[in-house]
C-alpha cells in the first residue's frame, strides 16, 4: 500500500499509522483493490483529517460559522513598490525596502507580501507610532474615522503580545530596510474565531498582526474596508487593558471595523467569537 510517501520523519510516522489502520481493516482482495482504485479520494480524506486533528482543541468552542469576506474590491496586495510609494508619501522618513523578498514562495494561507515599516521609524513608542497611523487613516477616509480608544494607547493600556514581539524582532534581524516585507493575510483565514482561538491555531511561523501593522495595510489597501458587510479585522498581535475591567487585565484586542459610514478603531474581548470578524496574521519565514 503506497498512499503517502515522504522522506520526513513525521511523514514516515504518519505512513506507519495509516498502514496499521489498513492492516487492521483486514480487507479482502476485492475491497483492497477498490480502495486502491479510490486512492485519490482516500488521500484527500486523510489530508483533511490530518489537518483537523493537528490543530489544538484549546478554545475550540470559540469558533462560529462565517460567510463574511472581502466585498469592497480588495483581492490581493498591491505590488511592494506601489505599497512603499504610498507609505513614503505619508511618512517621508522611511528608507529602503527589499522588493526582491516579494518573489519568495508564500506560506500556505498568506494572501501576498505586504510592506510594513518598522514601527520604530514612525514613533518613539509603539503607541505613538500607532497614533500616527490612525491620524493618516482619518485623513485617508476624509475624516470619516472614529477612534474609540482616543488617549488610551500608552503602555498601561496597549502592548504587543510576546509572540508578536519575537516575530517582528526576527523579521527585523533578517531584513535591512526601514520597510519590512511580510507575507500576510487580512483576516479571512481566521474569520469567525475569537482572537485567542486564532492565536492558538496559528502555526509556529504564523503570528497575529497588531493594530500598527493592520493600520498600515489599510493605508496601502483602502479597498479592504469600506462596507459594513466587509469582514471586520481583529488585531491579534496586540493586547489591550481597560482599567474599568481590572478583572481581565489585557483581555481585550484592538480591532478595525466599518459602521455608520465610517472606519472605526476600537477593542473587543479576546474570547468573543464573532462571525463578521477575522484576525489578520503574518508569517516570519526564512528569507534566504
Amino acid at each position: 500500500m503506497t498512499l503517502i510517501t515522504s522522506r520526513d520523519p513525521k511523514g514516515r510516522q504518519t505512513m506507519s499509522i495509516i498502514e496499521a489502520a489498513y492492516d487492521k481493516a483486514k480487507l479482502d482482495d476485492d475491497s483492497a483493490q477498490l480502495l486502491n482504485e479510490r486512492g485519490d479520494e482516500l488521500k484527500a480524506g486523510v489530508s483533511e483529517l490530518i489537518a483537523k486533528l493537528s490543530i489544538t482543541n484549546q478554545y475550540a468552542d470559540e469558533e462560529v460559522e462565517s460567510s463574511y469576506g472581502y466585498l469592497s474590491g480588495y483581492d490581493k496586495p498591491k505590488s511592494l513598490q506601489d505599497q512603499a510609494t504610498i507609505l513614503r508619501k505619508m511618512f517621508p522618513e522611511l528608507g529602503e525596502c527589499d522588493f526582491a523578498l516579494g518573489d519568495k514562495e508564500l506560506p500556505d494561507g498568506a494572501e501576498g507580501p505586504f510592506a510594513i515599516p518598522r514601527w520604530q521609524k514612525i514613533g518613539k513608542t509603539y503607541g505613538e507610532a500607532l497614533q500616527k497611523v490612525l491620524d493618516e487613516l482619518s485623513k485617508a477616509y476624509g475624516g470619516k474615522f472614529k477612534n474609540w480608544r482616543e488617549g488610551q494607547l500608552g503602555p498601561n493600556n496597549l502592548r504587543q503580545s510576546a509572540k508578536s514581539v519575537g516575530m517582528w524582532e526576527k523579521l527585523g534581524n533578517e531584513q535591512q530596510g526601514d520597510i519590512l516585507v511580510v507575507p500576510a493575510q487580512f483576516g479571512l483565514r481566521h474569520r469567525g474565531r475569537s482572537v485567542r482561538r486564532a492565536r492558538e491555531v496559528m502555526r509556529k511561523a504564523e503570528f497575529g498582526l497588531g493594530a500598527f501593522a493592520v493600520g498600515i495595510m489599510l493605508l496601502t489597501h483602502m479597498d479592504r474596508l469600506q462596507n459594513v458587510d466587509d469582514l471586520w479585522i481583529d488585531c491579534a498581535g496586540d493586547e489591550f487593558h481597560d482599567p474599568q475591567n481590572s478583572d481581565a487585565p489585557f483581555g481585550l484586542a484592538p480591532c478595525f471595523y466599518f459602521n455608520g459610514g465610517q472606519l472605526r478603531f476600537g477593542t473587543e474581548w479576546s474570547d468573543d467569537a464573532i462571525g463578521n470578524f477575522g484576525s489578520a496574521s503574518g508569517w516570519s519565514v526564512p528569507q534566504a
